[in-house]
């Protein structure tokens, strides 16, 4: 059994206090969508280990790709060297994203895939002899990860990562769009980055956003047509766009990227999360033929690289996930059947005394508890309800997020309907159970 004692006393889990660490529960395995916890009790992944599993746990067919690699080859370099898993992964990828997008950097997360593509943005133009475009235009509430040329994307001040602000890259930060997926689309909404885009153009390198939903920021849902005319905005201040699909990218939304809602066609985009089904890490950025040419043409080599890039165990285990999604329509069953009806059952907490707004799209959903449902008050001690909400959650068999005082889901494509129904049950009677 795990050593509880040693966990607590000496391991540092992401996003916790070493004084004050929060509660941990020891998994002895994980089937579909269920971890069993070593005391025996069962819960429903709700989160799908922030946002990757999408085929769930202990795939046989997953499992087998990645122990018939180590076999042959568990890793090797990619400097100067290649193989198959590699080559056929990004065949996939290519045929898979939009059009312009022809080249792929192989990176190892969601964060170092983000770094990776702001530093070719800012390559891009410093090739061509513009020193000057050298910032980043992001929204406010974003967030693009946790290493450092990553945190300087994030929202400043709402950000998690405010502590930090004296020592990041300074960029420029608009105000979110307010439309919600599937509302009429508000012109003025675009006020923000209009103006900023007009006013610093000369110095902005690239816009970077989140297609269709702001993931960790709050789960806040974009209406499609407003992103697209963002889209148009920098084509026509000749500003590239970064579309950062770690989170929503391989079917979560119930298109296989996010941008696919409205037609979009970025200059980079940054994956990671579901393409292994967080069976290994892995990650990428799919890049345009405008930003490599230009970059061939000015000199041509990105200066970027490390041990685990194209790693080989990662890559067979992408291939074969990218090839089950594909045979087994996950994208459809998400867009068709599952989606649907998670957005359905969650509608239904809308009622409830504590339940400011339903937000969601795809498999993605958000419960936003406040104080006065009325006036939309939120509590005094941000993040205490939540917290609550979640550990009632847990305790009654489901594994769930608190943003705040927000409650997120992402829960594997493979869930069932029934499934979602014990999902949506479990998080219902806990809302209940607060008030």
């Amino acid at each position: 059994t795990t050593d509880l004692a040693f966990d607590r006393d000496h391991l540092w889990h992401p996003y916790t206090s070493t004084s004050k660490p929060l509660p941990t529960f020891p998994v002895a395995s994980a089937k579909g969508v269920r971890l069993t916890l070593e005391d025996g009790r069962e819960l429903v992944d709700g989160m799908s280990s922030w946002w990757a599993a999408v085929h769930g746990y202990n795939h046989p067919v997953l499992n087998q790709a990645a122990k018939d690699q180590i076999d042959r080859m568990a890793h090797v370099m990619f400097g100067g060297l290649t193989h198959e898993p590699a080559v056929e992964l990004g065949k996939k990828l290519v045929a898979l994203t939009p059009d312009p997008l022809e080249k792929v950097f192989l990176a190892d997360s969601g964060s170092v895939s983000v770094e990776v593509a702001i530093k070719m943005a800012l390559q891009y133009w410093l090739s061509q002899g513009h020193t000057g475009k050298d910032k980043l235009l992001a929204l406010r509430n974003g967030y693009h990860g946790d290493t450092f040329g990553a945190m300087a994307a994030c929202d400043p001040v709402n950000g998690m990562h405010s502590l930090f602000s004296g020592v990041l890259a300074k960029h420029y930060f608009a105000e979110a769009p307010q439309c919600a997926y599937d509302s009429d689309f508000d012109t003025d909404d675009l006020n923000s980055i209009q103006q900023m885009l007009a006013d610093h153009h000369q110095e902005i390198a690239a816009v970077i956003l989140e297609p269709v939903v702001q993931g960790a920021g709050g789960m806040r849902f974009h209406d499609a047509d407003t992103l697209a005319a963002i889209a148009e905005s920098c084509r026509r201040h000749d500003v590239l766009l970064f579309d950062d699909e770690v989170i929503c990218g391989f079917g979560r939304t119930g298109q296989w990227f996010a941008s696919q809602h409205y037609d979009l066609q970025p200059d980079l985009m940054p994956i990671a999360k579901g393409m292994t089904s967080g069976y290994l890490p892995m990650g990428g950025v799919i890049v345009s033929d405008r930003v490599v040419e230009t970059m061939v043409e000015h000199g041509g080599e990105f200066y970027h690289g490390y041990t685990y890039s194209g790693h080989p165990a990662s890559a067979a285990v992408g291939l074969e996930n990218l090839r089950i999604m594909r045979d087994e329509k996950i994208v459809e069953y998400v867009r068709e059947e599952a989606a649907p009806y998670l957005q359905e059952k969650i509608a239904g907490l809308a009622e409830h005394r504590l339940v400011g707004e339903v937000r969601g799209v795809g498999l993605l959903g958000a419960i936003e508890l406040v104080k006065d449902k009325a006036t939309r008050e939120r509590f005094p001690d941000k993040g205490t309800v939540g917290t609550l909400c979640r550990d009632l959650c847990v305790a009654n068999g489901l594994v769930m997020r608190a943003v705040g005082d927000t409650m997120i889901m992402s829960p594997p494509l493979i869930i069932t309907e029934s499934q979602i129904g014990e999902l949506v049950g479990i998080l219902g009677a806990a809302i209940r159970a607060i008030g």
